[in-house]
């Protein structure tokens, strides 16, 4: 079990399975199990995900002030997050509404309200940066105060870029700069994948870079085994909704990364990982227990393993 600190927005999310994106315009739709509100966003889906899979995580984030945190915990869900470090100091929580088809297109309508301006307190971080193995961070403001503390607690920090444009990188190089892990969505990135991720290499000269790719896989960069390398989506179950796959897939591979040291293990387990997690309605379903995946990934690749 390792210790993880992760830090990074929470949201208040609506997802919509719709026909088809772009949507044609009809004036009323009406179908069942077509919509789903629950707690998501970067922070809360990486820490649940890696709570799942077994490890002790402090799951620190910001929402609106008069916020009921038990939208956090739904009575029916096995495991539980700590929200001893979430704390209401914003106005409003930040929302997000997703549509999404069938074909895994998707188009995100997000409010962040406030969150800009928010300063978590740093006084409850500090006494448990010493103990944790990696700290995990979203690109928001208020987690620019968390980079200096794994740095100079000598920490892995991982860093999860939420919706990276070329113009808006200038906001991001604090966290570019320090990270030793850091994930991409490739929605907007128009640039060649490769060519990308070794500006990205060459730029900021980071341990790991992935670039998730939706339906097309993940494309990872590894500095220390001096290797760039393409890996198709893993399709194990009907495709029900992949929103916060990206979270899912990173924060697994995280989980195998701390334990195996290894990129090519830790990538193959996330791909497995994610592809169950998408088979599931709503951004908290879906997650494996470490022993579920082991016994799926022998199933699957090594069925004489598995008799």
């Amino acid at each position: 079990m390792s210790k993880f600190i992760v830090a990074g927005i929470t949201q208040l999310e609506t997802i919509v399975k719709v026909k088809e994106i772009p949507i044609k315009y009809e004036p009323y739709t009406g179908e069942r199990d077509t919509i789903y509100v629950a707690a998501g966003g970067d922070a809360f889906n990486e820490s649940l995900a890696l709570k799942w899979l077994g490890n002790d995580v402090e799951f620190m984030t910001v929402v609106g002030e008069n916020e009921d945190l038990n939208i956090f915990n739904p009575s029916n869900r096995e495991v539980t997050l700590s929200t001893e470090y979430v704390l209401p100091i914003i106005k409003e929580t930040p929302m997000e509404v997703l549509l999404y088809d069938t074909r895994r297109k998707a188009q995100r309508f997000e409010d962040l309200k406030d969150i800009r301006n928010a300063s978590y307190d740093m006084m409850l971080v500090d006494p448990l940066v010493p103990g944790c193995d990696m700290m995990v961070l979203s690109n928001v403001n208020f987690c620019r105060p968390f980079i200096s503390r794994a740095k100079d607690n000598n920490k892995k920090l991982a860093v999860k870029i939420h919706s990276y444009k070329r113009d808006k990188e200038i906001y991001n190089e604090d966290f570019l700069k320090n990270a030793d892990i850091i994930y991409f969505n490739d929605n907007t990135i128009e640039d060649d994948p490769y060519d990308f991720v070794k500006e990205m290499a060459g730029k900021y000269d980071p341990e790991i870079i992935v670039l998730g790719q939706g339906e097309n896989g993940v494309l990872i960069y590894d500095k220390y085994k001096d290797f760039s390398a393409h890996y198709n989506a893993v399709n194990s179950k009907q495709i029900v909704n992949t929103a916060g796959a990206g979270n899912a897939l990173f924060a697994c591979f995280l989980h195998y990364f701390l334990k195996t040291g290894d990129s090519k293990i830790s990538i193959h387990k996330a791909l497995l990982f994610a592809s169950n997690y998408i088979g599931y309605m709503g951004t908290s379903n879906g997650f494996m227990t470490e022993e579920e995946l082991e016994h799926w990934d022998n199933l699957i690749w090594n069925p004489r393993n598995a008799m």
